[in-house]
């Protein structure tokens, strides 16, 4: 995800901007392994984004669980906790593969109904 930062691809040239709070952000990516400890963490910060809101789900681990699968503490995909927008597969993800999923997400924003930021009322 950082190497997306890079002068290679350069996320700013698209109009992405990494936040700290989710207050000010529109869109969330979950990235790794998810914990049956975690989730209600995860769904708490979901609740905290303005809307409209999207999810990016990054990698095998976020998207399905991933190598640990099978185990009694991993919840077995993101997409049982928050709504899911974007899947980006890997195990790791390629840099590529997350830009190609940010621009499909930015295809969707612009065919939904709700496209005015709530910034930018």
């Amino acid at each position: 995800m950082m190497h997306m930062a890079a002068g290679r691809y350069d996320q700013d040239r698209l109009g992405i901007v990494f936040r700290a709070s989710p207050r000010q952000s529109d869109v969330m990516i979950v990235a790794g392994t998810l914990t049956n400890k975690m989730a209600p963490a995860l769904r708490k910060v979901y609740d905290q984004m303005p809307e409209p809101r999207w999810v990016i789900s990054m990698g095998s681990c976020a998207n399905g669980g991933g190598y640990y699968h099978y185990s009694y503490s991993v919840v077995r995909g993101c997409d049982r906790i928050v709504p899911v927008d974007i899947y980006v597969p890997g195990c790791p993800p390629t840099s590529e593969a997350l830009l190609y999923g940010v621009l499909q997400l930015q295809k969707k924003m612009r065919r939904s109904r709700v496209t005015t930021m709530w910034y930018r009322k």
